[in-house]
C-alpha cells in the first residue's frame, strides 16, 4: 500500500465511523454536550418602573389632572422645572409623586412667572443675589471706565 492509498483509506474509516465527516465533530446524540440556552435579560428600567407603580398603587395615591408645571426650589438657586407632569398624591400619607421630563434649570430662566410660588426666605435669598449682582456690576463700571483712560494713553501716534 502506498502513502495516498493509506490515507484515503483512513478518511474512509473515519467516515463510516463518524458519518462522513472526517475531520468534523459530533452533532448531537448520546455523550454530546447540550446546548446552553441564550435568554433575553429583562430591561432593568421596565423592573423599576413596574415596581414603581406597585408602591404607589399601596400608597392609595390618585392621580391629579390639570397641572401644567411644577417647580421644585432648591438651595443652591436652581430650579427643577417640570413641563406637564403627572402628579399623584396620596393624602394619608402626605406623599406626593410627580413624574416626567424635568429640566434643572436656574432661578432667571423662570423669573417673572414663579415669583408667586416663592417662599418669603427663597424671596429674601434672591433679592441678596441681585444686590450683589448689582454692586458687581457697578464695580465692573468703574473698572471698565478706568482702563479706558489708561488706554488712550498707550496708543502710539501715525506716522506718515
Amino acid at each position: 500500500m502506498t502513502e495516498t492509498e493509506m490515507e484515503a483509506a483512513r478518511k474512509a474509516m473515519i467516515a463510516k465511523r463518524f458519518g462522513g465527516k472526517a475531520g468534523g465533530a459530533k452533532m448531537g446524540g448520546k455523550g454530546t454536550m447540550r446546548r446552553v440556552k441564550k435568554t433575553a435579560s429583562k430591561s432593568s428600567a421596565g423592573e423599576t418602573d413596574r415596581k414603581l407603580q406597585g408602591v404607589v398603587k399601596k400608597l392609595g395615591a390618585t392621580n391629579i389632572p390639570g397641572i401644567e408645571e411644577v417647580n421644585l426650589f432648591k438651595e443652591d438657586g436652581k430650579v427643577i422645572h417640570f413641563v406637564n407632569p403627572k402628579v399623584q398624591a396620596s393624602i394619608a400619607a402626605n406623599t406626593y409623586i410627580i413624574s416626567g421630563n424635568a429640566d434643572t434649570v436656574g432661578l432667571e430662566t423662570l423669573l417673572p412667572g414663579v415669583v408667586s410660588q416663592m417662599g418669603p426666605e427663597m424671596i429674601q435669598t434672591l433679592q441678596q443675589q441681585m444686590q450683589a449682582m448689582t454692586g458687581m456690576a457697578g464695580n465692573a463700571n468703574a473698572n471698565a471706565d478706568a482702563d479706558d483712560d489708561s488706554d488712550d494713553d498707550d496708543v502710539p501716534d501715525l506716522v506718515e
